[in-house]
């Protein structure tokens, strides 16, 4: 093993390449929130500043420190200031309650916790074991960089050490820390780049998912990595993100299908003045898209824009389906991501056919170091250079990737593999079904029946109806047998339903 790099050698770390943005445009703006916005030479100064404040505590180099709050200018400074001092940052919902976020900061044993207002008035009181301090985004901090300066000497940061530790989302049992390392993500905006052709530094991005996820974190990166402009949402305002795209120019733009559902049921006349005439790209990903919503998206912004791609927070961006296939592909996600080799494994460990379902396995430069503190998991979750975070998917004769669902969400009625995601997508084309989620109920006979959750637009249907519309589309031991009419279906920050909510209720 090699172990002497050569006297040019350089780490690849985030921090690294934003500050090589900041030093090419100093005066032009990277980022708006609201009113307030940030230039480049501005966002390098105050990242230096906040790196003051973290190590005015004098924490052990690699500790790890946390940010609770909603997405900010200021959320990307304090994570940007702890990639360069070297502290891991563990990325915490601030949806989430208190007893929880207490629960993964003590976890994560973190030294210091920034916070937002919102975070902090939800944690008076509260005591997080092994902290020093819990400082205000919002106001402590602000007092705090008028009176600190950057240490003087950085330490020298390597591409392996943890960069975050964003939270999985829990969909399946308790949240773990996942070590996402510096090389992972500053490669991952590489093939990003590469990919999507929105993040030069003539474009602009709009930025509304959650930055304490994967995802919201990468797509906030992205647009100032290369020297780019990011907008920056906090909440989701359907109406507000379809107006900023087309008035702001906005080139590109990434969402959940949660968001696109939105976006598209507003107004119709608002709509039609908001066709996004600038945008170059839109990305969705974390959780599937249904074809529907595709063809949709594709009406209403055009062609040649849609990219869906899959992926985790585990193995970063794992394959990418383009727009000339959007449509042509269907229910589909694509191509491997560059650098990445994917292979679909049966029970046995061999490697499947064509349309023959198994586990997605990945390798690729993008993947984590493992989970904090759960070696068993970690050691589960990989087999070898390989990584499975428990999905199961098809290739068809053209190496195309289809997700057929969670291994953990396949229902099995009359020893038959039965997949939600193939009912799910049938019964969102009825045009009364706004939403629905499938599981399995327990049934003595069957072993599991088919139940689904269906919120409706404004007509509810019987089960009947909805039978009716699912024969000679789906295998009959395949249409539900149960409906259970419901407001919302209960969704994570990244729009994945919360299966486990469902499974057992009793209607």
């Amino acid at each position: 093993m090699i172990t002497d790099l050569p006297s040019s050698f350089k780490h690849t770390v985030i921090s690294d390449g934003i500050l090589s943005a900041c030093s090419q445009s100093p005066s032009k703006v990277a980022y708006k929130h609201g009113q307030n916005t940030r230039t480049y030479h501005e966002l390098k100064e105050r990242i230096d500043s906040i790196s003051g404040i973290i190590h005015s505590f004098q924490i052990p180099m690699k500790c790890n420190i946390a940010i609770v709050a909603s997405n900010s200018i200021e959320y990307m400074e304090i994570v940007l200031a702890a990639s360069q001092l070297g502290h891991p940052i563990a990325t915490v919902n601030p949806k989430l309650t208190a007893n929880d976020i207490v629960s993964i900061c003590e976890d994560a044993k973190a030294k210091l916790v920034f916070v937002d207002q919102k975070v902090a008035s939800l944690l008076v009181g509260r005591n997080i074991r092994g902290v020093q301090e819990i400082i205000g985004i919002d106001n402590e901090m602000e007092t705090l960089i008028a009176q600190t300066e950057c240490p003087s000497q950085l330490p020298t940061i390597k591409e392996k050490e943890t960069f975050t530790i964003p939270y999985t989302s829990g969909t399946t049992g308790k949240p773990k820390g996942v070590l996402v390392p510096h090389r992972s993500r500053a490669l991952t905006l590489y093939g990003m780049a590469d990919a999507y052709g929105c993040f030069s530094s003539d474009d602009r991005f709009l930025s509304i998912a959650p930055m304490c996820h994967g995802a919201g974190m990468i797509f906030s990166l992205a647009p100032i990595f290369f020297g780019g402009y990011a907008e920056i949402m906090d909440d989701f305002n359907p109406e507000l993100v379809m107006k900023t795209l087309e008035d702001e120019e906005m080139t590109g733009f990434f969402g959940v299908p949660t968001h696109f559902y939105g976006m598209l049921g507003i107004d119709q006349s608002i709509l039609d003045n908001c066709t996004g005439s600038s945008l170059k790209t839109i990305i969705s990903n974390a959780a599937a898209l249904p074809q529907s919503l595709k063809e949709k998206i594709v009406k209403h912004f055009g062609e040649g824009l849609l990219y869906e791609c899959y992926g985790s927070t585990e193995g970063g961006i794992i394959s990418n389906l383009g727009p000339d296939d959007q449509l042509r592909k269907k229910q589909c996600v694509g191509e491997p991501f560059p650098f990445t080799e994917i292979k679909i494994l049966n029970n046995d460990g061999g490697e499947c056919g064509p349309n023959e379902v198994g586990e997605v396995f990945t390798s690729s430069p993008y993947i984590f170091n493992g989970y904090w503190q759960k070696e068993k998991e970690t050691q589960d979750a990989f087999d070898g250079e390989w990584l499975t975070v428990g999905d199961l998917a098809k290739k068809d004769e053209d190496g195309f990737l289809y997700i057929v669902d969670r291994k953990k969400d396949m229902i099995i009625s009359g020893g038959v593999n039965i997949y939600p995601r193939e009912i799910e997508e049938v019964l969102l084309e009825h045009p009364e079904i706004n939403d629905i989620a499938i599981v399995g109920e327990p049934d003595e006979k069957w072993g599991e029946i088919i139940k689904a959750f269906i919120v409706f637009k404004e007509e509810e249907l019987s089960l009947d109806v909805i039978q009716d519309f699912c024969s000679n589309k789906i295998a009959s031991i395949k249409i539900p047998k149960i409906i259970e009419i419901i407001d919302a279906l209960p969704r994570n920050a990244n729009g994945k339903v919360l299966k486990t909510e469902l499974r057992g209720t009793k209607a």
